[in-house]
């Protein structure tokens, strides 16, 4: 569709975006989404909801503090839960008994949704697809829902049928996909949407100089997530003691306690390291980066891909996080360090041979998919119209 008629045909229009809490990729592939409808198509009033903020207590509890507890203190533990519910029958006794308790905790939800009437639902979580699924099976929900899959992986839970269209990150989960029998045609190979300031050029001289660091030298972006995991202060010290003329951003997000001890670090080591607190302007500080050394989230690959950056990839969460990892790797756009010296080791070969890490640059930028949330909007649009 050209320019105008995307904008005209977005008018009037009410799209709903729905996330699940569970780790921060799928509330912001749902931002993003969101995002970008309103800077691009502004005739269409675009709302993001929570799912879990419409659930009851225990069942928030399941898709947050347990998976999240999971994924903390007994990593191995949720790689078994992972596999086992991926090879678990859709129409078991348990999936049948789970489906109908999260149907009963999950009745705020269905009103609100009532009460917003959509044209178009995209959810970038399975358990309101599989909701929303079972509504429109009985024939309580008459809108299109499309399910954005926020890693480079396919877990079974994200199947469901009555969905409009699915949209995926890359090849592979589009090939998984037809294997478990979803139609080639409700197949979108689109990426995972990122903010729209991912697609924006970020003057890196500028950038830099807002935190202090010297735009010429080479600069590593050491990031924990929104909690700020993974010891950040203790890998910023091993490699502060590499030699060579690099720097270093620390993204600490909301740990105080990194956050403090970072900075304590910083004055043994004046203008090379850069701590950083949480921000919502990644982009700025990835603009600044030759590397970025990351746990391989989902939105995490999608934006440093965005970006073109090459990435050593630490940490990744069983099941989902090993599948994006094994993308980058695969592709040339990344390495993986299984522990601290190897990240050592990694950084140091890279320093040493920067046509290496510029071939993986490139790689990088072949991956990228900074238009991801307009593929996606461009579709359900087109779709919605065929649709009505």
């Amino acid at each position: 569709m050209r320019e105008g008629e995307l904008q005209r045909g977005m008018a009037g229009k009410t799209i709903l975006v729905l996330s699940v809490p569970a780790g921060a990729g799928h509330t912001r592939v749902a931002e993003a989404i969101r995002r970008c409808a309103i800077d691009e198509y502004g005739g269409a009033t675009v709302v993001h909801l929570d799912a879990m903020a419409f659930a009851t207590p225990r069942l928030r509890k399941v898709y947050t503090d347990v998976y999240l507890g999971l994924i903390k203190r007994a990593p191995s533990l949720w790689r078994h839960v992972y596999q086992w519910t991926d090879r678990l029958r859709p129409d078991g006794w348990l999936n049948r008994l789970r489906r109908r308790i999260e149907a009963h905790d999950s009745r705020p939800l269905l009103a609100e949704i009532a009460a917003l009437a959509p044209d178009i639902i995209i959810c970038t979580h399975f358990q309101p697809a599989e909701l929303l699924s079972r509504r429109i099976a009985s024939g309580l929900l008459r809108c299109p829902v499309w399910v954005q899959v926020t890693d480079f992986d396919l877990h079974r839970m994200w199947v469901h049928p009555h969905i409009a269209g699915y949209f995926t990150g890359n090849d592979e989960v589009a090939f998984r996909m037809r294997e478990v029998g979803i139609p080639a045609q409700a197949i979108h190979v689109a990426g995972i949407p990122t903010m729209p300031a991912f697609s924006r050029h970020h003057e890196r001289a500028e950038c830099a100089r807002d935190i202090g660091l010297d735009p010429g030298r080479t600069t590593l972006l050491l990031m924990g997530g929104g909690a700020g995991l993974g010891g950040l202060s203790r890998v910023a010290q091993r490699l502060l003691a590499i030699p060579g003329d690099f720097q270093l951003i620390v993204l600490a997000g909301r740990n105080a306690a990194e956050l403090a001890a970072l900075r304590t670090l910083a004055a043994q080591f004046p203008c090379r390291l850069a701590p950083q607190g949480y921000t919502d302007q990644v982009e700025r500080l990835m603009a600044c980066a030759d590397l970025v050394i990351t746990k391989p989230g989902g939105a995490t690959t999608a934006e440093c891909l965005a970006m073109g950056l090459p990435m050593i990839v630490n940490a990744p969460i069983p099941g989902q996080e090993e599948h994006n990892a094994n993308f980058v790797l695969e592709q040339g756009a990344a390495l993986a360090a299984s522990d601290l010296p190897g990240l050592e080791y990694r950084v140091r070969h890279l320093l040493a041979h920067p046509a290496k890490l510029e071939e993986m640059a490139g790689r990088a930028r072949l991956l990228g998919r900074p238009h991801a949330a307009r593929q996606v909007l461009e579709t359900v649009l087109v779709a919605e119209r065929a649709y009505a």
